[in-house]
């Protein structure tokens, strides 16, 4: 896990939108880092977790595939 970086730009998870729980990503750091940025956006100095874009993927994946 990292602290914020700044200069990221977080967009806020699509599926996000039940309750207030709220997953951010950074995009635009993947294509050169090949790491993917993951926060909790009501906490946004918090830790940052990093995942690779296949884990990510998976993330995804399992986020659509949930009936919560």
């Amino acid at each position: 896990m990292a602290t914020e970086s700044p200069s990221l730009r977080w967009v806020k998870s699509s599926y996000s939108n039940n309750g207030g729980t709220c997953v951010e990503w950074a995009p635009d750091h993947v294509p050169a880092t090949q790491v993917v940025p993951i926060r909790d956006s009501k906490n946004p100095t918090g830790p940052t977790l990093t995942v690779s874009p296949s884990a990510f993927a998976g993330l995804v994946a399992l986020a659509r595939s949930s009936k919560v």
